[in-house]
């Protein structure tokens, strides 16, 4: 019954992502839910963010092939289509990765999932009770655990979960509850894959400024000193803003 409830909508998203080295400005591919599937189309949410922010041409968020991995449960997966559909609209033209969307067919599971978090900026962890059930998705979430520990790259969302189940691993993350209001979680999810996208660009060119500083000086025997504001983030290394302070934030400017 789950196969058939998702394949006409997977066959509609099976198309090709272009790669930045394809095109002088990337592209990316909308995928739109068939209306195969049984009110996945209407429970989409209609309002977008802003257009998406130049930063996101940047090469630093082109080095990976996702800017999001969606880890759910397959039980899951009406909730985990209406998220990658909202991140995935030309509006916010993120690049999610969905795994019976994405994966290698009669690819090694624990090989395919793995890479796919490795192969990620972000990490939403949709955490059901089904999610906790779910050996794969207990995987996949220490896989990212492994590869960001203490990080806002983990964006853990609850739905239909207690305060006693969320798993002990995540106690120090803060979440969004989707029970509440699914599509502000929604928006607060892209906001802090734009967050982290936005610091990594920022590290980036302070990077290269701070290089080249230290060249031009090298002779004089000069330091690398921060100059500018995006060398002085790069260097202090400030934390990203997490889900709840994002969420301050919109209280405080409404």
């Amino acid at each position: 019954m789950f196969n058939s409830l998702v394949s006409g909508w997977f066959r509609q998203l099976l198309v090709k992502k272009e790669s930045p080295q394809s095109s002088s400005s990337p592209h990316v591919s909308v995928r739109t839910p068939s209306p195969s599937v049984d009110g996945a189309s209407s429970l989409v949410p209609t309002a977008t963010p802003n257009p998406p922010p130049p930063f996101l041409s940047s090469m630093i968020r082109w080095s990976q092939t996702y800017d999001l991995c969606v880890c759910h449960s397959p039980v899951d997966i009406e909730e985990a289509i209406r998220l990658v559909t909202y991140l995935e609209k030309p509006a916010c033209g993120l690049r999610c990765f969905l795994r019976q969307r994405d994966a290698s067919v009669g690819g090694a599971i624990p090989t395919e999932l793995c890479q796919a978090v490795q192969s990620s900026h972000c990490w939403a962890l949709l955490i059901t009770p089904n999610f906790l059930l779910d050996d794969w998705c207990q995987y996949m979430m220490h896989q990212a655990l492994s590869e960001g520990p203490m990080s806002n790259r983990i964006i853990p969302l609850v739905l239909n979960l207690s305060y006693s189940q969320y798993p002990k691993e995540l106690r120090f993350y803060y979440y969004k509850d989707l029970s509440k209001n699914p599509e502000r979680g929604y928006t607060q999810v892209y906001k802090t894959v734009l967050k982290y996208l936005e610091d990594m660009d920022e590290k980036d060119a302070a990077k290269v400024d701070c290089n080249m500083h230290s060249t031009s000086n090298r002779l004089e025997g000069a330091s690398c000193f921060p100059r500018t504001k995006l060398s002085s983030n790069y260097q202090n290394s400030e934390p990203l803003l997490s889900l709840q302070e994002i969420e301050r934030t919109e209280a405080a400017d409404s």
